[in-house]
């Protein structure tokens, strides 16, 4: 199985949790890789049986607009089917963009293998074992 992390982290905590995602991976046995947003594709969205999306909260609690929006908005048209899962830090709020990037997969028809991961700041021991098991929920 071919499996890929497709990030954008400004603090580095989003950062370590790809980090922790992609370990749950291999884990399973998959083929697995991390890519920086800045380095993806819409058209390789057909390369991968299984990615993984990490973005923090910006703003008001929104997914960072310079970079990664427009690369996951380009990817949308390539959801459907697809098997995805959704991590990401925050500094505030309540998690209000994860809920609202779920919903928004599930609108463009991703399989959305378990709720997205989300931890306040720099993750803990219990955030970075939940990366793991999304991970490796991923490449089953």
């Amino acid at each position: 199985m071919k499996t890929a992390v497709v990030y954008w982290s400004g603090t580095g905590n989003t950062e370590m949790m790809a980090q922790e995602v992609l370990q749950g991976m291999k884990d399973q046995g998959a083929e697995a890789e991390m890519i920086e947003v800045s380095s993806f594709q819409a058209e390789q969205m057909g390369d991968y049986d299984a990615i993984a999306f990490g973005c923090p909260s910006m703003g008001d609690e929104e997914l960072e607009d310079t970079e990664f929006a427009p690369v996951f908005e380009a990817c949308e048209s390539a959801l459907s089917g697809k098997k995805i899962g959704l991590f990401g830090s925050y500094g505030w709020g309540d998690g209000e963009w994860m809920r609202n990037w779920e919903a928004k997969c599930r609108e463009d028809g991703a399989n959305l293998v378990q709720d997205g991961v989300i931890c306040n700041e720099e993750p803990d021991d219990e955030a970075k074992e939940a990366c793991q098991e999304l991970g490796r929920a991923l490449a089953q």
